[in-house]
């Protein structure tokens, strides 16, 4: 992988960011410099170097010096909150961890460094040579939700991120040369692994910020600004940047990568309908964070069942029932995966590992398989319908998440007893995390979450129980709890408000009139929180989506994340509607 890297053209740009852009000359000066005080701090194969970088230039270098090193990257988001990112860099038992500014160490008795103590120049320039391993050397350890109640660390070998990269190429999705591929993912989602290793081949990588990733009309102006051919991006995403990628009417060589979670019919007839005009190319692809991001891949260029495509070369696949023997002719199965991109297993946790990488009958002496507790189908010509999970453990908006985590999160919270999250729906039809609990209050259990979980993991809606229905084993009835939420109706801020509940205006009626139907809210009033509704990042894309229809404005989705509050949002919408009348 690294010497693909070696021999990419000098000239030719190998990363764009918002702070600047390199070539591939300059990409490699920066990655031995890197790598070459990296060893100088003691780090090498099987040591762990935590990245606490957000999308930037540095972060490329920074994961290339680090293999280059011969050592293993940890991704640890900076948006993580802060107990989130010591856990992380504790369990890992990371050796060093490097940041923007080494400042505010985010874990004790571990070594800070900052990025540009690492890239400063030095003579003699150290050459890019990285330092021999083997396929089995770690290569990167990303943390996924864990059933327990804590994180769990995956550890992927050398050989089998190489593989992706080869594979990703025989799939169709990196074809020729010059490609520009999106950096969508968070560093810390393992779906960021599929789009660093494209520069290895001579890919021009293309970071995208924050900002613009969670807006549809800024992602779609950044495909056509920066030419993107590819570009990864879950189905919640897809479903609104569609309209606008192909609002252009011309065909445009993009080709959408598209995973994370399940495809609707809808979207994937959609999808279908633009990949056979000749508007873009899209492709599904599967795969859990065990066995290095995808597993499966199929092209989505006709209507009809929605699948997951076939098992990519580097991997064998089994289905098998609840008695371990394989599924019969159009029978469903739990999805097994062998091959050398299985990964090495679960950090520090044996017995897990062992749970979960079990031994393949079928391969060589030694050899494992991982059990993903995905439920498939076989379809003809060896694609697979996905069917949904065999346990506890949702996919949200790209995210694998498992419940009983975010569940133990609530039980450390004052003065709850029980707690128990599903995954439901809103009143819009969007899918949202619910937290039943009995015992707490909600603003400060949603308070407390937001402290300790990814933003992603917090629910949406808390709904309080006296008690909870139980199986008669004694059991909690899963069964019984609530899956469609309704906002409850909201607190009003009298002090602020000309009347409880009054609106002011056109536009302040057109936002409560919206908000009321995407959050289900009986009423709204001017002084209302769309987040403390229950609004997320879907809801606020399909809030600016009914803006922009209504009233002809493009609003921008930062603009609902500065102006929460229903009168202030409605204020942004009147002057962008009078510098646009202007």
């Amino acid at each position: 992988m690294l010497a693909r890297l070696a021999a990419a053209p000098g000239t030719r740009t190998a990363v764009v960011a918002g702070d600047r852009s390199l070539t591939f000359d300059e990409l490699r000066t920066e990655a031995a410099a890197i790598a070459a005080r990296l060893t100088a701090l003691g780090a090498g194969p099987e040591s762990v170097v935590a990245l606490g970088l957000p999308r930037c230039a540095g972060l490329v270098t920074a994961i290339l010096g680090t293999l280059a090193a011969g050592a293993a990257y940890l991704p640890v988001d900076p948006a993580l909150p802060a107990e989130r990112r010591r856990y992380l860099i504790e369990d890992s038992g990371a050796d060093l961890v490097v940041t923007t500014d080494g400042a505010n160490p985010p874990a004790d008795g571990v070594r800070t460094v900052a990025l540009a103590e690492l890239t400063a120049p030095a003579e003699p320039r150290a050459a890019f040579a990285p330092v021999p391993v083997t396929a089995g050397t770690l290569a990167y350890v990303i943390y996924t939700s864990g059933s327990t109640g804590r994180p769990k660390g995956v550890e992927i070998g050398r050989g089998a991120a190489s593989l992706l990269l080869r594979e990703l190429e025989q799939a169709g999705a990196a074809t020729g040369e010059a490609r520009r591929v999106g950096w969508n993912a968070s560093p810390s989602f393992d779906a960021s692994v599929q789009q660093w290793v494209r520069v290895c081949r001579g890919d021009t990588l293309v970071m995208i910020d924050e900002e613009t990733r969670r807006d549809p009309a800024l992602l779609a102006a950044l495909v056509d600004e920066q030419a993107l051919t590819d570009l990864d991006i879950t189905p919640s995403h897809a479903d609104p940047l569609l309209d606008l990628i192909t609002a252009g009417g011309g065909p445009r060589p993009l080709t959408l990568l598209v995973g994370g979670e399940a495809i609707s019919p809808s979207l994937w007839d959609r999808l279908a309908a633009a990949h056979r005009s000749g508007l873009l190319r899209a492709l599904n692809v599967y795969g859990p964070t065990e066995c290095t991001v995808d597993a499966t891949a199929g092209w989505i260029d006709e209507p009809g069942e929605p699948h997951i495509g076939a098992v990519l070369p580097g991997l064998r696949m089994r289905l098998l029932d609840e008695n371990l023997a394989p599924a019969g002719p159009g029978e469903s199965g739990e999805l097994y995966l062998a091959g050398p991109r299985v990964g090495r297993g679960y950090r520090g946790r044996p017995a897990l590992t062992a749970e979960r990488f079990v031994p393949d009958p079928s391969g060589p002496a030694g050899a494992r398989m991982y059990r993903t507790g995905d439920r498939c189908r076989l379809l003809p010509g060896g694609r697979l319908a996905y069917l949904g999970r065999a346990d506890g453990q949702v996919k949200l908006r790209g995210h694998r998440i498992e419940l009983p985590e975010i569940e133990a999160a609530l039980l450390r919270a004052d003065g709850v007893r029980e707690a128990a999250v599903v995954l439901g729906e809103d009143a819009s039809g969007t899918a949202c995390l619910i937290a039943h609990h009995r015992g707490g209050d909600a603003e400060a259990l949603r308070a407390a979450l937001t402290e300790t979980l990814p933003a992603y993991m917090v629910p949406s809606a808390f709904v309080a129980a006296e008690r909870f229905a139980t199986t008669p084993s004694g059991k909690l009835d899963r069964s019984a709890l609530a899956t469609l939420v309704t906002a409850p109706e909201p607190a009003r801020d009298t002090a602020h408000a000309p009347a409880a509940g009054a609106l002011n205006g056109p536009a302040e009626e057109l936002i409560a009139r919206v908000w009321t139907q995407v959050l289900g809210a009986a009423s709204i009033g001017p002084d209302d929180n769309f987040f403390k509704l229950g609004g997320h990042s879907l809801l606020a894309i399909k809030l600016v989506s009914r803006v922009r229809a209504e009233l002809s404005v493009s609003l921008p989705v930062k603009a609902v994340y500065a102006n929460p509050r229903l009168r202030d949002l409605a204020a942004r919408i009147e002057e962008l509607t009078a510098a646009q009348d202007a």
